[in-house]
Protein backbone atom coordinates (compact mmCIF):
# COMPACT_ATOMS: atom_id res chain seq x y z
CA UNK A 1 0.00 0.00 0.00
CA UNK A 2 2.78 2.40 0.95
CA UNK A 3 4.59 1.62 -2.31
CA UNK A 4 1.45 2.45 -4.28
CA UNK A 5 1.07 5.80 -2.52
CA UNK A 6 4.68 6.70 -3.25
CA UNK A 7 4.21 5.75 -6.88
CA UNK A 8 1.04 7.84 -7.11
CA UNK A 9 2.85 10.82 -5.56
CA UNK A 10 5.69 10.54 -8.09
CA UNK A 11 3.19 10.40 -10.96
CA UNK A 12 1.45 13.55 -9.72
CA UNK A 13 4.75 15.42 -9.36
CA UNK A 14 5.83 14.38 -12.86
CA UNK A 15 2.42 15.34 -14.26
CA UNK A 16 2.60 18.91 -12.96
CA UNK A 17 6.29 19.44 -13.66
CA UNK A 18 5.82 18.49 -17.31
CA UNK A 19 3.00 20.97 -17.85
CA UNK A 20 -0.29 19.09 -17.72
CA UNK A 21 -3.66 20.25 -19.00
CA UNK A 22 -4.40 22.02 -15.72
CA UNK A 23 -1.45 24.36 -16.18
CA UNK A 24 -2.06 27.82 -17.59
CA UNK A 25 -0.16 28.08 -20.91
CA UNK A 26 0.25 31.82 -20.28
CA UNK A 27 2.58 30.95 -17.39
CA UNK A 28 5.24 29.80 -19.84
CA UNK A 29 5.35 33.06 -21.80
CA UNK A 30 8.39 35.28 -21.33
CA UNK A 31 6.64 38.61 -21.91
CA UNK A 32 9.85 40.61 -22.12
CA UNK A 33 11.43 38.27 -24.63
CA UNK A 34 8.25 38.37 -26.72
CA UNK A 35 8.29 42.18 -26.82
CA UNK A 36 11.98 42.24 -27.70
CA UNK A 37 11.33 39.81 -30.52
CA UNK A 38 8.37 41.87 -31.78
CA UNK A 39 10.45 45.06 -31.95
CA UNK A 40 13.36 43.25 -33.59
CA UNK A 41 11.09 41.78 -36.27
CA UNK A 42 9.50 45.17 -36.95
CA UNK A 43 12.97 46.68 -37.36
CA UNK A 44 14.20 43.88 -39.60
CA UNK A 45 11.14 44.16 -41.84
CA UNK A 46 11.47 47.94 -42.22
CA UNK A 47 15.25 48.03 -42.66
CA UNK A 48 15.11 45.32 -45.32
CA UNK A 49 13.35 47.96 -47.45
CA UNK A 50 15.22 51.03 -46.22
CA UNK A 51 18.41 50.55 -44.22
CA UNK A 52 18.16 54.13 -42.94
CA UNK A 53 14.65 53.69 -41.54
CA UNK A 54 14.79 54.47 -37.81
CA UNK A 55 13.10 52.53 -35.02
CA UNK A 56 12.58 54.25 -31.67
CA UNK A 57 10.83 52.41 -28.81
CA UNK A 58 9.22 54.57 -26.12
CA UNK A 59 9.43 53.53 -22.45
CA UNK A 60 9.81 49.94 -21.25
CA UNK A 61 13.60 50.15 -21.36
CA UNK A 62 14.05 47.27 -18.95
CA UNK A 63 14.21 45.38 -22.24
CA UNK A 64 17.79 46.56 -22.77
CA UNK A 65 18.76 44.04 -20.09
CA UNK A 66 18.21 40.30 -20.32
CA UNK A 67 18.80 39.15 -16.81
CA UNK A 68 22.23 40.45 -15.84
CA UNK A 69 23.35 40.89 -19.44
CA UNK A 70 22.84 43.68 -21.96
CA UNK A 71 20.29 42.60 -24.60
CA UNK A 72 22.66 43.38 -27.46
CA UNK A 73 20.49 41.85 -30.20
CA UNK A 74 17.64 44.11 -29.16
CA UNK A 75 19.79 47.24 -28.93
CA UNK A 76 21.38 46.54 -32.29
CA UNK A 77 17.99 46.72 -34.01
CA UNK A 78 16.87 50.09 -32.60
CA UNK A 79 18.24 53.55 -33.36
CA UNK A 80 17.16 55.38 -30.24
CA UNK A 81 15.34 55.07 -26.94
CA UNK A 82 12.53 57.45 -25.97
CA UNK A 83 11.45 58.15 -22.41
CA UNK A 84 8.47 60.10 -21.11
CA UNK A 85 8.59 62.22 -17.92
CA UNK A 86 12.26 61.65 -17.15
CA UNK A 87 12.60 64.91 -15.20
CA UNK A 88 9.07 66.33 -15.20
CA UNK A 89 5.60 64.85 -15.46
CA UNK A 90 5.53 61.73 -13.28
CA UNK A 91 3.19 61.18 -11.61
CA UNK A 92 1.74 64.65 -12.34
CA UNK A 93 2.29 67.10 -15.19
CA UNK A 94 4.46 70.17 -14.51
CA UNK A 95 5.82 68.54 -11.38
CA UNK A 96 9.33 67.15 -10.92
CA UNK A 97 9.50 63.41 -11.42
CA UNK A 98 10.37 61.45 -8.30
CA UNK A 99 14.14 61.01 -8.11
CA UNK A 100 13.82 57.25 -7.62
CA UNK A 101 11.97 56.94 -10.96
CA UNK A 102 14.43 59.23 -12.77
CA UNK A 103 17.41 57.27 -11.51
CA UNK A 104 15.83 53.92 -12.35
CA UNK A 105 15.10 55.01 -15.93
CA UNK A 106 18.56 56.58 -16.31
CA UNK A 107 20.17 53.24 -15.51
CA UNK A 108 18.58 51.76 -18.63
CA UNK A 109 18.84 54.84 -20.86
CA UNK A 110 22.56 55.10 -20.20
CA UNK A 111 23.01 51.54 -21.44
CA UNK A 112 21.45 52.68 -24.70
CA UNK A 113 23.56 55.82 -24.79
CA UNK A 114 26.74 53.81 -24.22
CA UNK A 115 25.70 51.65 -27.18
CA UNK A 116 25.57 54.74 -29.38
CA UNK A 117 21.79 55.20 -29.41
CA UNK A 118 20.10 58.60 -29.46
CA UNK A 119 18.05 59.29 -26.33
CA UNK A 120 14.80 61.24 -26.73
CA UNK A 121 13.00 62.61 -23.68
CA UNK A 122 9.50 64.08 -23.49
CA UNK A 123 8.96 65.97 -20.25
CA UNK A 124 5.42 67.14 -19.50
CA UNK A 125 6.11 70.63 -18.19
CA UNK A 126 4.73 74.13 -18.82
CA UNK A 127 6.06 76.58 -16.22
CA UNK A 128 8.83 78.62 -17.86
CA UNK A 129 11.60 78.04 -15.33
CA UNK A 130 10.76 74.32 -15.22
CA UNK A 131 10.88 74.15 -19.03
CA UNK A 132 14.34 75.71 -18.88
CA UNK A 133 15.34 73.21 -16.21
CA UNK A 134 14.08 70.30 -18.30
CA UNK A 135 16.11 71.34 -21.35
CA UNK A 136 19.16 72.05 -19.22
CA UNK A 137 19.14 68.68 -17.46
CA UNK A 138 18.64 66.77 -20.68
CA UNK A 139 21.32 68.74 -22.53
CA UNK A 140 23.80 68.02 -19.73
CA UNK A 141 23.31 64.31 -20.47
CA UNK A 142 23.46 64.82 -24.24
CA UNK A 143 19.79 63.77 -24.53
CA UNK A 144 17.43 65.31 -27.10
CA UNK A 145 14.35 66.64 -25.35
CA UNK A 146 10.93 68.14 -25.87
CA UNK A 147 9.04 70.07 -23.20
CA UNK A 148 5.39 69.21 -23.88
CA UNK A 149 2.99 71.63 -22.19
CA UNK A 150 0.17 69.06 -22.29
CA UNK A 151 0.10 65.29 -22.11
CA UNK A 152 -2.44 65.29 -24.95
CA UNK A 153 0.41 66.38 -27.26
CA UNK A 154 -1.78 68.82 -29.16
CA UNK A 155 0.30 71.99 -28.99
CA UNK A 156 3.33 73.46 -30.74
CA UNK A 157 4.92 75.38 -27.86
CA UNK A 158 5.71 79.07 -28.36
CA UNK A 159 8.51 78.78 -25.80
CA UNK A 160 11.47 78.46 -25.97
CA UNK A 161 12.22 80.58 -29.01
CA UNK A 162 14.68 79.97 -30.59
CA UNK A 163 14.65 76.23 -30.05
CA UNK A 164 17.51 74.59 -28.18
CA UNK A 165 20.07 73.60 -30.78
CA UNK A 166 18.12 75.28 -33.59
CA UNK A 167 19.92 75.00 -36.93
CA UNK A 168 19.34 75.15 -40.68
CA UNK A 169 21.08 71.85 -41.41
CA UNK A 170 19.55 69.07 -43.46
CA UNK A 171 18.84 66.30 -40.94
CA UNK A 172 19.30 62.86 -42.51
CA UNK A 173 20.15 60.76 -39.47
CA UNK A 174 18.67 60.56 -35.99
CA UNK A 175 22.06 61.29 -34.46
CA UNK A 176 22.09 64.69 -36.20
CA UNK A 177 18.85 65.91 -34.56
CA UNK A 178 19.20 68.50 -31.81
CA UNK A 179 15.51 68.93 -30.97
CA UNK A 180 12.15 67.39 -31.78
CA UNK A 181 8.40 68.04 -31.80
CA UNK A 182 5.96 65.38 -30.57
CA UNK A 183 2.49 66.26 -31.88
CA UNK A 184 -0.26 63.64 -32.04
CA UNK A 185 -3.57 65.31 -31.24
CA UNK A 186 -5.02 67.54 -33.97
CA UNK A 187 -8.19 68.75 -32.29
CA UNK A 188 -7.01 72.37 -32.12
CA UNK A 189 -6.30 72.49 -35.87
CA UNK A 190 -9.03 73.29 -38.37
CA UNK A 191 -7.84 70.71 -40.89
CA UNK A 192 -4.84 69.10 -42.55
CA UNK A 193 -3.75 72.34 -44.22
CA UNK A 194 -3.77 74.22 -40.93
CA UNK A 195 -1.83 71.39 -39.25
CA UNK A 196 0.82 71.14 -41.97
CA UNK A 197 1.21 74.93 -42.26
CA UNK A 198 1.79 75.23 -38.52
CA UNK A 199 4.54 72.62 -38.67
CA UNK A 200 6.11 74.26 -41.74
CA UNK A 201 6.58 77.39 -39.65
CA UNK A 202 8.88 75.60 -37.20
CA UNK A 203 12.54 74.60 -37.23
CA UNK A 204 12.41 71.31 -35.35
CA UNK A 205 14.94 68.73 -36.59
CA UNK A 206 12.65 65.79 -35.91
CA UNK A 207 8.86 65.51 -36.09
CA UNK A 208 6.87 62.71 -34.44
CA UNK A 209 3.27 62.60 -35.67
CA UNK A 210 0.53 60.12 -36.49
CA UNK A 211 0.72 58.56 -39.95
CA UNK A 212 -2.90 59.54 -40.60
CA UNK A 213 -4.75 62.83 -40.64
CA UNK A 214 -8.26 61.83 -39.66
CA UNK A 215 -8.83 58.66 -41.71
CA UNK A 216 -6.32 59.22 -44.51
CA UNK A 217 -2.59 59.01 -45.04
CA UNK A 218 -0.63 62.10 -46.03
CA UNK A 219 -0.03 62.69 -49.72
CA UNK A 220 3.44 62.80 -51.25
CA UNK A 221 3.19 66.59 -51.52
CA UNK A 222 2.11 66.92 -47.88
CA UNK A 223 4.97 64.71 -46.73
CA UNK A 224 7.43 66.91 -48.64
CA UNK A 225 6.07 69.95 -46.81
CA UNK A 226 6.27 68.23 -43.42
CA UNK A 227 9.94 67.48 -44.08
CA UNK A 228 10.74 71.15 -44.69
CA UNK A 229 11.96 73.44 -41.92
CA UNK A 230 11.04 77.13 -42.06
CA UNK A 231 14.71 78.17 -42.28
CA UNK A 232 15.31 76.08 -45.39
CA UNK A 233 16.74 72.94 -43.85
CA UNK A 234 15.03 69.56 -43.93
CA UNK A 235 13.96 67.42 -41.02
CA UNK A 236 13.15 63.79 -40.34
CA UNK A 237 9.48 62.80 -39.98
CA UNK A 238 8.70 59.74 -37.87
CA UNK A 239 5.34 58.03 -37.39
CA UNK A 240 3.83 57.04 -34.07
CA UNK A 241 2.84 53.37 -33.91
CA UNK A 242 1.28 51.63 -30.90
CA UNK A 243 2.21 47.95 -30.84
CA UNK A 244 1.12 47.02 -27.30
CA UNK A 245 -2.46 48.28 -27.57
CA UNK A 246 -5.13 48.28 -30.26
CA UNK A 247 -7.03 51.53 -30.83
CA UNK A 248 -10.67 51.54 -31.88
CA UNK A 249 -10.22 54.60 -34.13
CA UNK A 250 -7.64 52.91 -36.38
CA UNK A 251 -8.32 51.76 -39.93
CA UNK A 252 -7.86 48.11 -38.92
CA UNK A 253 -10.59 48.16 -36.24
CA UNK A 254 -13.75 46.20 -36.99
CA UNK A 255 -17.09 47.20 -35.48
CA UNK A 256 -17.87 43.69 -34.24
CA UNK A 257 -14.68 43.37 -32.23
CA UNK A 258 -14.95 43.08 -28.47
CA UNK A 259 -12.72 41.89 -25.64
CA UNK A 260 -11.85 38.26 -26.34
CA UNK A 261 -12.96 38.38 -29.96
CA UNK A 262 -10.52 38.43 -31.68
CA UNK A 263 -8.69 36.23 -29.21
CA UNK A 264 -5.72 38.59 -28.83
CA UNK A 265 -7.90 41.57 -27.77
CA UNK A 266 -7.40 41.40 -24.03
CA UNK A 267 -8.87 44.31 -22.04
CA UNK A 268 -9.72 48.00 -22.35
CA UNK A 269 -7.30 50.50 -20.84
CA UNK A 270 -9.33 52.33 -18.18
CA UNK A 271 -7.08 55.39 -18.46
CA UNK A 272 -7.40 55.65 -22.26
CA UNK A 273 -10.86 54.50 -23.32
CA UNK A 274 -10.90 53.03 -26.80
CA UNK A 275 -7.41 51.60 -26.31
CA UNK A 276 -7.17 47.86 -25.66
CA UNK A 277 -4.36 45.76 -24.27
CA UNK A 278 -3.39 43.08 -26.74
CA UNK A 279 -1.56 39.78 -26.59
CA UNK A 280 1.19 41.31 -28.67
CA UNK A 281 2.92 37.96 -29.21
CA UNK A 282 -0.12 36.67 -31.13
CA UNK A 283 0.68 36.26 -34.83
CA UNK A 284 -2.70 37.64 -35.92
CA UNK A 285 -2.07 40.92 -34.09
CA UNK A 286 1.48 41.08 -35.40
CA UNK A 287 0.23 40.57 -38.97
CA UNK A 288 -1.78 43.78 -38.62
CA UNK A 289 1.37 45.64 -37.59
CA UNK A 290 4.03 44.38 -40.02
CA UNK A 291 5.07 41.76 -42.54
CA UNK A 292 2.71 42.24 -45.47
CA UNK A 293 1.52 44.85 -47.97
CA UNK A 294 -1.61 45.69 -45.97
CA UNK A 295 0.17 46.06 -42.64
CA UNK A 296 0.33 49.31 -40.66
CA UNK A 297 4.12 49.48 -40.92
CA UNK A 298 4.07 49.00 -44.67
CA UNK A 299 1.64 51.92 -45.03
CA UNK A 300 4.02 54.07 -42.99
CA UNK A 301 7.01 53.07 -45.13
CA UNK A 302 5.11 53.62 -48.39
CA UNK A 303 4.00 57.08 -47.24
CA UNK A 304 7.58 58.30 -47.00
CA UNK A 305 8.15 58.40 -43.24
CA UNK A 306 11.72 58.15 -42.03
CA UNK A 307 10.95 55.82 -39.15
CA UNK A 308 8.58 54.66 -36.43
CA UNK A 309 8.14 55.69 -32.83
CA UNK A 310 6.90 52.53 -31.10
CA UNK A 311 4.59 52.95 -28.12
CA UNK A 312 3.29 50.68 -25.35
CA UNK A 313 6.59 48.83 -25.36
CA UNK A 314 6.04 48.49 -21.62
CA UNK A 315 2.97 46.35 -22.33
CA UNK A 316 4.95 43.41 -20.94
CA UNK A 317 4.58 44.88 -17.46
CA UNK A 318 0.81 44.65 -17.65
CA UNK A 319 0.91 40.91 -18.29
CA UNK A 320 3.67 40.27 -15.76
CA UNK A 321 1.52 41.91 -13.08
CA UNK A 322 -1.69 39.98 -13.77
Amino acid sequence: MRTNLILLFLIIITWFSCGNILSDPEDSINYRAEMRSFVQEISSYAKSQDQDFVVIPQNGHQLVKDGDNVASAYLNTVDGLAQESLFFGYPNDDMPTEASSTNRWLNFLNIGKDAGKSILVTDYVSTTFKVNNSYSQNQSLDFISFAAPERDLKTIPSYPNPLPGENSNDIDQLSEARNFLYLLNKEDFSGAEDFISAIENTNYDLLIIDAFYSDRLYSEEEMARLHQKENGGTRMVVSYLSIGEAEDYRYYWQDEWEVGDPEWLFSENPNWLGNYKVEYWNSNWQNLIYGNEESYLQMIIDSGFDGVYLDIIDGFQYFENL
